[in-house]
């Protein structure tokens, strides 16, 4: 398996479909249908927030994003928006993003997102994706990585358990588990 910060071009598409089968049904009534999500994800994902696994023959295993104060792997500004899903539409899914926005943090570096291909998983790459996660907040002079898991992802908590990660608090949104399909956010933090 080979780790490289970094999604390349060729991978792009693909890497939108993980995330989308990732957080599809998390996301899928703020940015579906889904051959609109997919347009939208492809078209604003900022390829210098994510690390790559693939495997020896080049095939794309899983990607974590990480978030900066210069963008996320998937962020989303009204225009890019109104874009793929025009004016009423990207009002709309302005305010509901706004509501999962998590803000970046001085203190500890933030991984917004860890999306494994279906084959891929048991198999390594996670932890893999965490570990490289966790060497580039070291290499930018973070001590600490920060993570948020939804309570609908009990294997996802699993892994940053076994990886190391604490969890440090847990937040209810309320009357938005209608929208996203989950109830509670957990973050975690791991000392690198």
């Amino acid at each position: 398996m080979k780790i490289t910060t970094g999604i390349p071009a060729v991978n792009r598409a693909e890497a939108a479909d993980l995330y989308w089968e990732a957080f599809g049904e998390k996301l899928g009534f703020v940015l579906g249908p889904k051959y609109r999500a997919l347009v939208f994800i492809t078209s604003v994902m900022r390829s210098d927030h994510g690390i790559c696994a693939h495997d020896d023959d080049g095939r794309l295993l899983g990607v974590a994003g990480f978030k900066t104060m210069h963008g996320a792997l998937v962020g989303a500004e009204f225009h890019e928006l109104r874009q793929v899903f025009g004016w009423v539409g990207a009002s709309i899914r302005i305010l509901l993003l706004a509501t999962l926005e998590k803000d970046t943090d001085n203190e500890r570096f933030v991984m917004d997102g860890i999306f494994v291909a279906q084959e891929a998983r048991g198999k390594g790459v996670g932890t893999a994706l965490l570990n490289a996660v966790a060497q580039e907040a070291k290499t930018r002079g973070y001590r600490q990585v920060r993570l948020d898991v939804v309570d609908s992802n009990p294997r996802a908590r699993a892994l940053y358990l076994h990886e190391g990660f604490r969890e440090v608090g847990t937040k209810s949104i309320g009357i938005m588990r209608n929208i996203f399909g989950f109830s509670r956010v957990t973050t975690m933090v791991r000392d690198v």
